[in-house]
This record gives structure tokens, C-alpha cells and sequence, in this order.
């Protein structure tokens, strides 16, 4: 699947929406992305886990972790392309991640970190920390969206479906506020 191809996707299933959004750091954009609406389609999110899984073809994953919420879907359908484990992790109360519900990795362990879209790297540096912390070993990250048009650098090999670049604008500074196009709050996650 090339990167044309699943932005078609995400454009028809209502993931990447063009106009004047308000995100939730106070910054206004003129395009959102909101993942979890391809992932309500079984075949679909199949297609993309499978073109994820391409990307690591012959990189041994074992294991594929994805952080609760977005990535728990994708974790199960990547693993599954890989004829790996699927697990995920959860937010704890302090900020960071951690395995729950029995899930372990091994020492040394390949695994594959998985998220619907990167755009600062945030949640994935945190999951990354505790793949480590138990210590496996973090393969790579896959991601349906890569936000940050290439530029996140988590330490390990980043690979998308689709690189994006998403502009966002203080703001004072936003030409869509100065152009008078209407500002929407869209219906995020969470």
C-alpha cells in the first residue's frame, strides 16, 4: 500500500478532515486527524496493519505493544500480519506506561511498538521507556500517521503508512482566524 493510497483511506473513512480545527494543545490547524474512525472498520484497519507489518518484514518481531487506547487495535491486526503476540500497554497514575492483565515481555524480546498516528512521540517515547525498563528490545515504532512530517526522533526506526506534515498555529498568527474561516473543536478521543 503506498502512502497516496491509505491517505485516500483515511480521507474517505473520516480520519484526516481539512478546514480550521482547534487541537487540544490551544493551537489552530487547518487539517485533524482522528485514527480511531478507520479502526471501526475491520477489513480496512487488516489492509493497513498488513502494510505496517510490511515495513518490518524480516525484522523478527515477537512481540507487537501498542498504548491503550489507539494502539490496541493496531497491535492485534500488526501482530497477527506478523504471526506475532499482540499485547498493550496502560497509562499509569504517574504519566507512564505499564503492563497489565498478565502481559510480560522477556529479556531480550523483539518487539515492535505500534500507534495509529506520531506526532510529538510523547506516549510512544513513554512505552518505549518501559519496553526497555523490562528489557526487551524496541525493534522500531510503526504508525498509520506519522504527524510530524519525519521530523520525531524516538531513538529507534520510525516507519508509516503515511507522513504527514500538519501545520499548527498560535493563535494570534493563524491565517485561517485572519482569513475568517470558522474555527471547529473537534470531536477528539478521550
Amino acid at each position: 500500500m503506498t502512502a497516496d493510497e491509505a491517505i485516500k483511506i483515511y480521507k474517505d473513512t473520516g480520519v484526516l478532515m481539512e478546514g480550521h480545527f482547534l487541537l487540544t494543545s490551544g493551537k489552530h490547524s487547518p487539517r485533524f486527524l482522528q485514527c480511531s474512525q478507520v479502526l471501526q472498520h475491520p477489513e480496512t484497519t487488516a489492509r493497513l496493519a498488513a502494510a505496517l507489518a510490511e515495513r518490518f518484514a524480516g525484522e523478527r518481531i515477537e512481540t507487537v505493544i501498542g498504548p491503550a487506547m489507539g494502539g490496541v487495535i493496531l497491535a492485534y491486526e500488526t501482530a497477527r500480519a506478523l504471526g506475532a503476540r499482540a499485547i498493550y500497554a496502560e497509562k499509569n497514575d504517574g504519566g507512564g506506561f505499564v503492563l497489565r492483565r498478565g502481559f510480560t515481555v522477556r529479556p531480550r524480546e523483539r518487539v515492535l511498538l505500534v500507534e495509529d498516528a506520531v506526532t510529538t512521540g510523547g506516549s510512544v517515547k513513554r512505552v518505549l521507556d518501559l519496553v526497555v525498563e523490562l528489557g526487551a528490545v524496541p525493534v522500531g515504532v510503526g504508525a498509520l500517521v506519522d504527524r510530524s512530517g519525519g521530523q520525531v526522533d524516538l531513538g529507534v526506526p520510525l516507519r508509516a503508512v503515511a507522513t504527514l506534515s500538519v501545520e499548527a498555529y498560535d493563535p494570534d498568527e493563524c491565517p485561517l482566524c485572519k482569513a475568517g474561516v470558522p474555527l471547529t473543536r473537534p470531536k477528539a478521543a478521550g
